[in-house]
């Protein structure tokens, strides 16, 4: 008799394991091609805006525009937009006046809109989008020589 119950008990555990394992599979849709599997899991990376060292930045807070003796950059970036096509914030332009010479010179703080557009792919990361122009607008004084509004093309 207690062999009978030993095997019930077996065959009432082996069972309850079976509906377990096949209840959520039946319940389940039926399993998308691996092909479009791995494209819903693939995740849309951002447009980025590549610095001096060829590194890509997302949002960043400071930002060199004279890469070959750093007297010209942005600071202080206030993000109020950065999408696919195109990006935007309120900084400061810190420009060296050269006066008498560069390395003497003095560094003035200027407030700047920035905007970033015209993406396209990157060449170290054809994948990747970044933007190819940025557009300075000083909403106050600016640096001797340059217009209220200058459009720079950016590097590759």
């Amino acid at each position: 008799m207690r062999g009978l119950a030993v095997t019930k008990a077996a065959a009432l555990c082996a069972a309850t394991a079976f509906v377990a394992a096949m209840g959520p599979a039946s319940a389940s849709p039926a399993a998308a091609p691996a092909s479009s599997g791995r494209a819903a899991v693939q995740q849309v990376r951002p447009t980025v805006l590549v610095d001096c060292l060829s590194k890509p930045q997302v949002r960043p807070v400071d930002f060199m525009l004279a890469c070959g003796d750093g007297n010209s950059r942005l600071a202080s970036l206030r993000w109020a937009r950065w999408d696919a096509a195109s990006a935007e914030a309120k900084g400061v332009n810190r420009v060296n006046d050269c006066k008498p010479y560069c390395a003497a010179g003095t560094f003035h703080s200027y407030r700047v809109v920035v905007r970033l557009d015209e993406p396209r792919s990157w060449k170290k990361d054809p994948q990747q989008k970044h933007y190819t122009r940025m557009t300075l607008t000083y909403t106050g004084d600016r640096p001797e020589r340059l217009a209220r509004t200058v459009t720079y093309t950016l590097w590759n």
